[in-house]
């Protein structure tokens, strides 16, 4: 009774949030800013192009849906770094921790940069460059809580702090995600989730970077005056991501996945794809998706990744005693129509 309770609240929440932040068109596309939160930051979810909201789990949901960070054994720790585009010269990189708290709830945190390198300064007089260099900083930190009632329905939510800035200008927000996961099946195979993320505040730029001189109107002697721009302000890319996947059970240890995935955006084209994961004795996983975007056949507006994505796993477990405690490699690679593609690799710990 409880559950049903429980889970008819989280599908009204939704509904009632969803109805004002998804009324948008794809006229929108190219208004919101900091997309720097729809990157995948760690190999698992970008084998399946983050196309596995019903069925991701520990750190990597904080990035994609938050209830599954209550799905842990007692820790874990992942780092995880990208190539981002090869050829942009972007990197990301990501630190992440999931605590289990009592039974059924858990803690996490999650920190991601973007790091651009040094990018020439130039000016209209000189615009190979005047010798100096400088390079943005993207930055985004959360804070989630997760819990999990009779290992069947779990339910997140997550408070992200969001920062991009250069030496004299800069833009903060606060974003919030949301998410549920339902499970169920003889043995857990059957899994249902919903997230929606980056719901928050508008960001504006600010700083002496958009200040400048110029000459008092009407003065006479001429004199200067500083004066400061205010830029527009912009929304978070928020989404909505509903998905799906069945696990067949080849033996103890050994399984196939078919997943899912919906993905709804208020500033740009919605979003369907698949994928399969196969894990042989919980050590070694091979997984691969595709995911399309509606209205995407404009040679000019398509998206740059091709849809077509793929990843592999590698862990041993740390004890003879308790299987589930190990060290694993994940290596994950996005195709794209220009540049080489995006390469992820992430190290993790499960304690």
């Amino acid at each position: 009774m409880n559950k049903l309770l429980y889970s008819s609240l989280v599908v009204l929440l939704f509904g009632a949030t969803c109805v004002p932040a998804f009324a948008g068109n794809p006229d929108r596309q190219g208004e919101a800013g900091a997309y720097e939160l729809l990157m995948a930051p760690y190999a698992k979810m970008a084998g399946l192009h983050s196309m596995n909201t019903s069925s991701v789990t520990g750190v990597e949901a904080m990035h994609l849906n938050v209830a599954g960070l209550g799905r842990i054994n007692k820790t874990e720790v992942s780092l995880g770094h990208a190539i981002y585009l090869q050829g942009t010269g972007i990197n990301i990189n990501a630190f992440g921790l999931a605590q289990r708290v009592g039974k059924n709830g858990a803690f996490g945190i999650s920190l991601m940069a973007l790091d651009f390198g040094d990018i020439r300064v130039t000016t209209t007089s000189q615009p190979e460059g005047t010798g100096a260099t400088f390079s943005p900083s993207f930055f985004n930190i959360g804070f989630s809580y997760a819990h999990v009632f009779e290992n069947k329905v779990s339910v997140g939510v997550l408070v992200r702090g969001v920062s991009e800035s250069t030496a004299d200008i800069s833009a903060f927000g606060f974003a919030i995600d949301a998410g549920v996961q339902y499970v169920t099946g003889p043995q857990d195979n059957f899994k249902f989730g919903i997230s929606l993320r980056n719901i928050g505040s508008r960001m504006a730029f600010s700083g002496e970077g958009l200040s400048f001189q110029g000459p008092a109107a009407g003065s006479s002697p001429q004199y200067q005056l500083t004066f400061d721009q205010r830029t527009t302000g912009f929304e978070l890319p928020s989404m909505l991501n509903i998905g799906l996947s069945y696990d067949f059970i080849l033996a103890e240890k050994s399984r196939f996945t078919m997943l899912g995935n919906f993905t709804s955006n208020s500033f740009s084209q919605d979003q369907i794809g698949g994928g399969i994961e196969f894990s042989l004795n919980d050590m070694f996983m091979l997984r691969g998706g595709y995911r399309y975007e509606f209205g995407s056949d404009d040679v000019i507006t398509r998206p740059i990744y091709t849809g077509l994505c793929a990843g592999a796993t590698l862990q041993v477990p740390l004890s003879k005693e308790k299987r589930n405690t190990h060290f694993g490699i994940d290596y994950a690679y996005q195709q794209s129509r220009i540049w080489n593609g995006t390469h992820n690799i992430t190290v993790r710990f499960n304690l």
